[in-house]
């Protein structure tokens, strides 16, 4: 049986790939990754890779998660090295921590390799600090979609009334709904938003407003996924601090 390193791809700038994510990519038999890992990454794999895609978009799965997990396990069966590239962090809502448990009850070696988040590094890349001395001295990271099967929200807005940064991630569909439910429990109309498309790669575009029309101006500007929201007073900054000219 072979080992399988369950490891973060980065947001999106082959530049952002860890050196030990790097090393284990060169190093695969097999490589099992995502929709949002990039591309270029799978170039660096050694001749004789094999590899298999497993992404997953909005509302079409390539696999549902459990046969994602079978798959993984097969291979581990097969091949000495095993690299799972997930986008961004494997375990910031990546489903790493499923996947590790089903390996383990199997009796399969893994490794997480962490990778840098898309909630830190797409803001950034935007002009963006998540703190900033005297603006904010937290941040919170939520998902933005949530399982359709769910009964119940897991998602606290009542914790949200914190002037705090607020991140959320896979949230572009239901961006009305979230500024919504932020104006509901006590955060102002005006509090600025920003939302980054395809952040850190050459197609990113941005689009900053308030909960009260961020909706509005993000469907004006024709935004696609993969998006992230940021709100909070840390978008103020944007104007003195963008070091990347986008392109519209």
């Amino acid at each position: 049986m072979g080992k399988v390193y369950l490891t973060g791809a980065g947001p999106g700038d082959i530049d952002l790939l860890t050196v030990k994510a790097l090393r284990v990519v060169r190093e695969a038999d097999v490589i099992i990754y995502d929709r949002l890992a990039n591309p270029d990454i799978l170039k660096e794999a050694k001749d004789g890779c094999e590899f298999v895609y497993v992404g997953k978009a909005d509302g079409r799965h390539t696999l549902p998660q459990d046969q994602i997990n079978e798959v993984i396990y097969q291979n581990a069966l097969k091949y000495d090295n095993v690299v799972r590239l997930k986008g961004g962090d494997p375990l910031v809502f990546g489903r790493g921590g499923e996947e590790a448990k089903y390996l383990k009850e199997r009796g399969i070696a893994f490794e997480f390799i962490p990778g840098v988040t898309s909630a830190i590094s797409v803001p950034a890349y935007a002009g963006i600090p998540v703190t900033h001395r005297g603006v904010a001295v937290s941040f919170k990271v939520v998902t933005g979609h949530e399982a359709p099967n769910k009964e119940h929200s897991q998602v606290d807005w009542e914790s949200m009334k914190a002037d705090e940064t607020i991140v959320f991630l896979m949230g572009l569909h239901n961006l009305g709904n979230i500024a919504k439910n932020l104006i509901r429990i006590g955060r102002s109309e005006d509090t600025p938003c920003a939302v980054i498309s395809k952040g850190t790669t050459p197609e990113q575009k941005s689009v900053t407003g308030t909960l009260a029309d961020i909706h509005a101006k993000v469907k004006a500007a024709g935004i696609k996924t993969p998006a992230l929201i940021v709100v909070g007073k840390v978008v103020e900054l944007k104007k003195d601090l963008e070091w990347i000219n986008e392109k519209d």
